[in-house]
């Protein structure tokens, strides 16, 4: 059952009415996230409305950290099977993830610009996530190499995850500690509600983005490189097959050589076509 779910037919049957749902989704959540940003969220005190770009900027860093986290089980997942479906997968999540990152750093500077006087500072966070954002380019980079590197590249930065999430507790930096977590929020309300619907609606553009990608290359995985080397590695196994049965046979097939067994062409006990394997 494992292996029918990776079937390409199975998978491009089974996402079709999938990616549906989830658009029809996403566009719901999408209008409900802005109109609660812009409507039901009231102007803070001493930033005025500027600050309504945390409900963007908050949402994009986090599911930068959880698409490289799903980017590096992918890739673990392949090196583990070879199966071309994890590779297309890992490839997918490194460029939504690159483009997570970027956002990320790009609203965080319209943030601190405001308030900071300045688009960056290279303190402890905005560092960590540039690093982060630099392991997603060289991944990217690998991509275009042999399939190998790429999916071991992206496993190569799973530290930085928790020195992200912890830089603003384990040093003085500018960057604010979180203000939501599962113990509560410090945000007066109705201010945190629109950030919680913008929470759902990234996830569900993430993975209609990683659906409708997914699909695209289905019908090509035969051509790619890794099932070239899979189906030249199966051919190698199959003649040794070829030759160990011809070795155990041999007492009965009167030096009949490995091509007579497999056409049956031979005269003996041994049915024909007994090389049929």
């Amino acid at each position: 059952m494992s292996v029918s779910l990776l079937q390409p037919s199975f998978f491009m049957a089974k996402t079709k009415s999938y990616a549906q749902i989830l658009i029809g989704s996403r566009l719901f959540l999408t209008a409900m996230a802005i109109y609660l940003s812009l409507r039901v969220a009231p102007p803070d005190l001493q930033q005025g409305g500027n600050y309504r770009i945390l409900y963007v900027h908050v949402p994009v860093a986090r599911m930068s950290i959880v698409t490289y986290i799903a980017t590096a089980i992918n890739s673990s997942l392949f090196l583990l099977t070879k199966h071309p479906f994890f590779l297309r997968s890992s490839g997918i999540g490194t460029e939504m993830g690159a483009f997570y990152t970027f956002f990320t750093l790009v609203t965080g500077g319209f943030r601190g610009k405001p308030m900071w006087g300045t688009f960056r500072v290279w303190d402890a966070r905005f560092t960590s996530v540039f690093i982060l954002f630099l392991i997603y380019l060289g991944a990217l980079r690998f991509q275009k190499l042999p399939v190998e590197p790429a999916p071991i590249s992206i496993r190569a930065g799973p530290i930085d995850i928790p020195i992200i999430k912890s830089s603003v507790n384990w040093w003085n930096t500018l960057h604010q500690p979180g203000s939501i977590s599962l113990s509560g929020t410090s945000i007066h309300a109705p201010m945190p509600i629109p950030i919680l619907s913008h929470f759902a609606n990234f996830p569900f553009s993430t993975r209609i983005l990683f659906v409708l990608e997914t699909r695209l290359p289905i019908p090509s995985f035969p051509e790619s490189p890794l099932t070239e080397e899979i189906e030249a590695r199966e051919v190698i196994q199959t003649n040794q097959n070829k030759n160990l049965v011809h070795s155990l046979l041999h007492p009965w097939l009167n030096g009949k050589s490995a091509q007579q067994v497999e056409m049956g062409k031979f005269v003996g006990s041994i049915p024909t076509r007994c090389a049929a394997y």
